[in-house]
Parts: structure tokens; C-alpha cells; sequence
């Protein structure tokens, strides 16, 4: 995976950065390794830093709607301080921890549809750069993938998924949003409950699986959101039976009364903003198949366009290399 831009802001003749992010996909809390690769352009520069940023594509409730945009979740300055000669090439190797609660994007080889990007700053003599962004592939940790597997096993079929911004109440949650995938029933259950979504928030000592079932309402019950939570070690997935401790949750769920949220319909809460890395802002990034509005935040503006860009032109790439 490879990214190039011309500096532009740094004039004509400016040094170019080119990130390489080595292949293979990441899982939360591991090292995310590469390499910038630098070229002097027509003058000696002093290199004051080269940051690099995690960027996801966010959802958030807004008014009757929702709405779209990135967020900066994490940022790693990987070097700096180093004069760049004329023509001069220079490679950067690095090595970064991802947030343990970075989102999962791919199950399997199947794309979740979930968009995280890795992008490039480089800043020179006072003007800053950042380059295009980088598709990042995120896999789940073995206890993640344990779980989803107990849920296939039990019926339950992929249906989407997304990251939410806000906070889930109660949790130790890191981030400014959480991932949610969503899963059609299994056919036990399908008289009273139409999705399972499933959250995990992870950390060092394993992962807390958040569990809410939309129940269908009836004659005698009402609908609404139940919701459960369990924890599994990351050594505990190859012992553990997680099919039936999964299956007995949702049984429960099912059984039990509706437990009404208060974030439009949604049992994690109210979503909430708080400081963290890229201070959980979100910016708009426009429509991208699905309804979206627009939220304000405090990223700065050139993001906009950037990551807009970036969504827009990633996918046409991919459908060009596909033809």
C-alpha cells in the first residue's frame, strides 16, 4: 500500500513523501510497521516533523438523521529534526501500536465496510503537508473472531457494519466511537428479535462483548433494545464455549422485558464528547451511499476535503483496477 503527493504547499520543487505500510493486515493493539520514503526536491529543507494519523469514517446522530465524517483517532510523530539535501532519498522505517480499540475491517477476506486510513503530515520550515490517505486493513484478535464465529455457528448472518461516534455507558471506552456489526437473527429467534448488534471493546487484558438485541414487539410485550455484556480473555477463546454462553445471553434477551435507550433508539446511551486523541470531533464528509447531515467538530478544515476526497477516490480506483 503506497501513497505519493507532490507538496504542494511548500512550492514547486518541494520534497515528495511516499508511505509504505507493509503488507498484511493489522489487528487492534499490535504494530502497525512501514516505511516513509522521502525525496529532496530543488533546495535542502529541514524536515521538522513527519506525523503520521489514524483516520475513520464516522457515523453520528443528528436531529432525525444521521451524519458522516472522519475522525483522527490516534497520532504518531515518527521523526523530525533532520535536514533533507537537495535530491536526497531518505526511508523512515517505523513502528506504531494501534488503539486496542481500533475497529475490525475485514472477517475472513470479507470487507466489513468499515474505512480506516493512515495518513502522512509532513511538516517543513513551518508549512505542513499531509498526504493522501492510505486504506489500513484491520483483522479481528483471535477472542474477536471466537465470538463472531459462536454467532455464526448459532445461526446469526453478517448484516453490516459501522462505528458510531459517542461513548457506551458504563464502559472504560477509549475511543470516540465504537464499531457496531450488526447481525440478522438466527432462525430461533427471528419471531422475536430482528438484529443482534455486537461491539467489542477491547484492551491488554481482553475483550468486553457488548450484546443488543432489537426485539420485535408483540401482543402482549413491546418492542425496544435488551442489552448484555461479557468478557473473554485473550487466551480464553480455544477453551471457552462460547456458542452456548452466547446463546444462552440472547435467550435471556429475548425473554426478557425491553430496556429503552436514550440515544435515538440506541441502548449504548447518549453519545458523548470527550478529549482523547483527535479529540472524537467529526467533520462532514458528505453522502457516501447511505443518509447522512452534518455534524460540526474541531478538526481543522483542510481535513474536509481531504477525506473526502480520499472516500470518494478510493473507491473509484477500486472499481478501475477491477475493470
Amino acid at each position: 500500500m503506497v501513497f505519493k503527493k507532490l507538496l504542494g504547499s511548500l512550492g514547486v520543487g518541494g520534497p515528495t513523501v511516499d508511505t509504505v505500510l507493509h503488507p498484511g493486515g493489522a489487528t487492534p493493539g499490535s504494530t502497525l510497521s512501514g516505511e516513509v520514503r522521502l525525496r529532496g526536491g530543488s533546495a535542502d529543507v529541514t524536515i521538522e516533523h513527519i506525523t503520521l494519523e489514524l483516520v475513520a469514517r464516522v457515523e453520528a446522530e443528528h436531529g432525525d438523521g444521521e451524519a458522516e465524517g472522519a475522525v483522527v483517532f490516534e497520532r504518531f510523530t515518527v521523526a523530525g529534526g533532520f535536514v533533507l539535501a537537495e535530491g536526497e532519498e531518505h526511508g523512515i522505517p517505523f513502528g506504531v501500536a494501534l488503539p486496542w480499540e481500533t475497529p475490525v475491517t475485514e472477517l475472513h477476506g470479507q470487507d466489513l465496510g468499515i474505512i480506516l486510513g493512515v495518513r502522512t503530515e509532513l511538516s517543513v520550515a513551518g508549512a505542513r503537508d499531509k498526504g493522501d490517505l492510505d486504506r489500513l486493513t484491520v483483522t479481528p484478535l483471535p477472542a474477536q473472531e471466537a465470538v463472531l464465529e459462536a454467532l455464526g455457528q448459532l445461526g446469526f448472518g453478517f448484516r453490516s457494519a459501522d462505528l458510531e461516534l459517542g461513548h457506551i455507558r458504563g464502559s472504560d471506552q477509549q475511543l470516540p466511537f465504537y464499531q457496531e456489526i450488526e447481525l440478522s437473527p438466527a432462525p430461533r429467534y427471528a419471531d422475536r428479535i430482528n438484529e443482534i448488534e455486537v461491539t467489542f471493546l477491547t484492551g491488554p487484558g481482553g475483550v468486553d462483548v457488548v450484546l443488543e438485541a432489537d426485539k420485535r414487539g408483540g401482543h402482549f410485550s413491546e418492542g425496544g433494545d435488551t442489552l448484555s455484556r461479557f468478557t473473554v480473555g485473550h487466551h480464553e477463546a480455544a477453551y471457552r464455549d462460547l456458542a452456548t454462553e452466547v446463546d444462552g445471553l440472547i435467550r435471556s434477551m429475548a425473554e426478557a422485558r425491553a430496556w429503552h435507550g436514550t440515544a435515538g433508539g440506541h441502548g449504548h446511551g447518549q453519545p458523548q464528547h470527550h478529549s482523547g486523541p483527535g479529540m472524537g470531533t467529526v467533520v462532514a464528509a458528505g453522502a457516501a451511499g447511505v443518509a447522512v447531515g452534518v455534524v460540526g467538530g474541531m478538526v481543522a478544515a483542510e481535513v474536509v476535503d481531504e477525506v473526502g476526497d480520499f472516500f470518494e477516490g478510493d473507491e473509484e480506483e477500486e472499481a478501475g483496477d477491477e475493470g
